[in-house]
């Protein structure tokens, strides 16, 4: 019931500007034991289980949707968010709750490793369902960012809490730790996302609706056996949903499909499990507190951060400053504030109300503004967001054609031009045009326009040729 009220309430998030993760975790908390559906839920187990589970679909299915050819360009800026980053935003944070909220500088530490990683579902969910273009490859800055800081923030959170737990550190021990993280977690779901674009071509199941069943137990699995040798399940996840993405993979549309569905269920669960574990009279009796950190991180603490980490790059001020402010907190910091709950550091949930806090004041503050900050730093183009075809279609290893989209950029030379004055090769069709989210069937003497979206059935030999042509610039 939780689940249906909360799609349907979609709705009103696009209407008013709301997060949508913002209603799924108000939804819970009403439903909870302080609201009014009454019910009682204090499971840290099951809330692990459940956002761990649902944090898998998610990253595999941003991954899935993931432009290598955008990610590939920020790649080193990504890595340094993620790392660099992470670890700024720890130290700082640490610092500020040391000397300004009265924290042991340990816990301080623990409280910033928590909350340092920016979200992959908030930031999935956010800047593609409000349709957010951003210029120079900010968008991909973003999400890699997002899909590649979890570990460190894990191990972060992991290695403190055992630090606490048994008084001792050990540099040699965790130093190898982490490269075995991010060695692993890249390696093993490369080298797994190739393995299975080779299964998906050759097996040829009868029943095609097997092919989603087939990648979801995959997908599971790859996490799994990741994180059995020592890596960082979410790392490999993300990197096979990105490798997967971007390969000629047969029922690609339909898979497409399936985990973008299923990654909105694991997000709308995810956040419900969230807002039933947490009760709103306890979040008043830490809100100064709460107000202060989220205030710390989203004017200092962040920005910092990315501006170090981002020192050496192109990027602009005014591109660091819209990095700093969408780098969103979401449902990871929550699910890690249980690690230190369930080791005993946090019997009265200080820690977890606090994070708790600052996750639903940067849901608030930065989610429902981004479009406003965006606009305010010059940072907005027009997304690239696909409009839904009229037409599914599925390619094959029986059929030599594919269906592919090019959008027309701005100033193109080929704007004006008529279908016929393109010189497309013969094998080559354009179905329909999408023009101000209208599609319509083309002539050969219909003009291409600017932002136009073509899609065209093409022999799938002529796709480089046929790109190369529609992108000429003289």
């Amino acid at each position: 019931m939780l689940i249906v009220l909360s799609i349907l309430i979609i709705k009103v998030s696009e209407n008013f500007g709301l997060p949508a993760l913002l209603l799924f975790l108000g939804v819970g908390m009403l439903a909870g034991s302080d609201g009014i559906g009454g019910i009682y839920f204090e499971d840290v187990s099951v809330t692990q289980s459940v956002g761990m589970l649902a944090l898998i679909f998610i990253l595999f299915s941003g991954g899935l949707d993931t432009n290598i050819k955008n990610v590939f360009p920020v790649r080193n800026e990504a890595f340094s968010l993620a790392t660099l980053g992470v670890l700024a935003t720890t130290f700082f944070t640490g610092l500020f709750c040391y000397y300004v909220l009265g924290f042991e500088l340990i816990y301080g530490l623990l409280i910033g490793a928590i909350i340092s990683s920016t979200d992959a579902a908030a930031v999935f969910s956010i800047l593609r369902t409000n349709k957010i273009g951003l210029k120079n490859n900010l968008k991909p800055l973003l999400e890699f960012e997002s899909g590649c800081n979890d570990p460190m923030a894990i191990f972060l959170t992991m290695t403190i809490t055992g630090i606490i737990v048994s008084n001792e550190f050990n540099a040699v021990s965790v130093s190898l730790d982490l490269f075995r993280q991010f060695a692993f977690g890249g390696i093993l779901g490369y080298a797994a996302a190739k393995s299975l674009v080779k299964l998906f071509n050759k097996i040829n199941l009868s029943n095609e609706a097997l092919y989603p069943v087939l990648l979801l137990s995959s997908a599971v699995l790859i996490y799994s056996f990741t994180v059995f040798t020592g890596g960082s399940g979410y790392l490999a996840v993300y990197v096979a949903g990105i490798i997967i993405g971007n390969s000629n993979i047969i029922q690609k549309k339909s898979l497409l499909r399936f985990f973008d569905g299923l990654a909105w269920l694991g997000q709308i669960g995810m956040f419900l499990t969230l807002g039933l574990l947490v009760n709103p009279s306890e979040l008043l009796l830490i809100m100064g507190t709460g107000i202060l950190l989220s205030f710390f991180l989203i004017l200092l603490g962040r920005p910092m951060s990315v501006f170090i980490s981002l020192m050496f790059s192109k990027y602009k001020y005014n591109e660091k400053a819209a990095v700093s402010w969408i780098g969103l907190r979401g449902a990871v910091p929550v699910i890690l504030a249980t690690i230190p709950l369930s080791a005993g550091l946090d019997d009265n949930h200080i820690i977890f109300n606090i994070v708790f806090f600052v996750v639903l004041s940067s849901v608030l503050i930065q989610g429902w503004t981004i479009k406003y900050i965006a606009d305010f730093f010059k940072v907005t183009e027009k997304s690239d967001i696909v409009s839904i075809s009229p037409i599914q279609f599925e390619t094959s290893k029986n059929l030599d054609s594919e269906l592919i989209d090019f959008i027309v950029p701005f100033n193109s030379p080929i704007s004006g031009q008529t279908i016929i004055e393109l010189g497309l090769p013969k094998d080559c069709l354009i179905i329909f045009i999408c023009r101000d989210e209208i599609f319509f069937v083309p002539e050969g003497n219909t003009f291409v326009a600017e932002g136009d979206i073509l899609q065209i059935l093409v022999s799938k030999k002529e796709i480089k040729n046929v790109i190369k042509k529609l992108s000429k610039t003289v």
